[in-house]
């Protein structure tokens, strides 16, 4: 955030761009690994790298982006990007295109991702422009986005949450420890990833996401286009 407010400061322009352009501001995201030798693989704790052959495949749902990986003598590579989402589940109908309401439900979180999320009203990202609001009440939100592990006591909330929701509804769960359990489950306190629970429609890994990350699975969860390499300014 600070590399970016210093960039504003310069360029008399606060808000991003995105989605109609990629976002190449210094201090947009911490980056993810891609590949590296397979090497690169003894040193990661979370088992998100396993080694195939001479190269390393990487599982983002688990990576806590401790960035041994980056650093030493065999370093994998890293991309600054922020097209971090994966999900299967279809986009809601088009009538949801231009403005979604969206529920966030704590499930454990340690509060890293919660700040993230804390950004997106701020003027460099206003996601109000994009028709994206934030609902306290589940009966008005068209989308669940969980963050934290799912612990056994926001267990049933959680589904009770999911529950109370109208159709047509998807769920997006952010940040490592929604998405796998992270390093905290299953365990005796944790019940695992969201996808444990509920039907989850996009993922966003990370430990924590950036903003945009997050941004730009909504709008895929909207079926809305997102910019492409080329766009970059």
């Amino acid at each position: 955030m600070r590399l970016w407010a210093l960039r504003g400061l310069r360029t008399q322009r606060d808000l991003t761009g995105f989605p109609r352009t990629l976002e190449l501001a210094p201090g947009m995201t911490p980056g993810r690994p891609v590949d590296g030798p397979a090497a690169a693989a003894d040193v990661c704790p979370t088992g998100a790298l396993r080694a195939e052959g001479a190269a390393t495949v990487v599982a983002l749902d688990h990576c806590v982006h401790c960035q041994r990986c980056r650093h030493g003598g065999q370093p994998m590579h890293w991309r600054e990007d922020i097209a971090w989402s994966h999900g299967e589940g279809a986009p809601l109908p088009r009538a949801f295109a231009h403005s979604i309401h969206v529920r966030v439900l704590d499930a454990g979180d340690c509060g890293a991702c919660l700040a993230e999320l804390q950004q997106l009203p701020a003027p460099q990202y206003s996601l109000h422009r994009l028709g994206i609001f934030i609902t306290a009440s589940p009966r008005e939100a068209d989308v669940l986005l969980v963050v934290g592990p799912v612990t056994r006591a926001m267990r049933q909330p959680l589904l009770d949450t999911y529950a109370a929701m109208p159709g047509p509804k998807r769920v997006v769960a952010v940040g490592a420890c929604a998405a796998s359990g992270g390093v905290f489950g299953p365990s005796f306190a944790c019940a695992g990833g969201v996808a444990d629970m509920l039907p989850v429609d996009r993922v966003v890994p990370g430990c924590p996401p950036p903003p945009l990350a997050v941004l730009e699975a909504l709008l895929a969860v909207m079926g809305r286009s997102l910019p492409r390499a080329e766009d970059a300014p």
